[in-house]
């Protein structure tokens, strides 16, 4: 019985984050928390993801050879956290 309340109630939240448009703000939010695995430590070291906005990832780099070297891998770097989210998410990058 207990398990059965569990999953209930788990259905109505994921249904009242779907209808008011959250489900899909969580989701972006968590391409924040997996940009290290994403990017990798080296990467991870050198940027801080900031926020993102309508599939707009706003990324802060702390050196301007980084922002060169990060916008040619910007298509592979949004295929791959679309890959780990299994949703496409991310639409566009900008390093800053």
């Amino acid at each position: 019985m207990k398990q059965h309340k569990i999953k209930l109630i788990g259905s109505a939240i994921e249904s009242l984050l779907e209808q008011y448009g959250l489900d899909v703000r969580m989701k972006q939010y968590e391409v924040l928390e997996i940009w290290d695995a994403a990017v990798g430590e080296q990467i991870a070291k050198a940027t801080k993801p900031e926020k993102i906005d309508r599939g707009v990832l706003t990324v802060r780099v702390e050196k301007s050879v980084w922002r060169n070297e990060l916008s040619y891998m910007k298509k592979e770097i949004i295929e791959k956290l679309n890959m780990l989210m299994q949703e496409e998410i991310v639409k566009e990058i900008i390093f800053r």
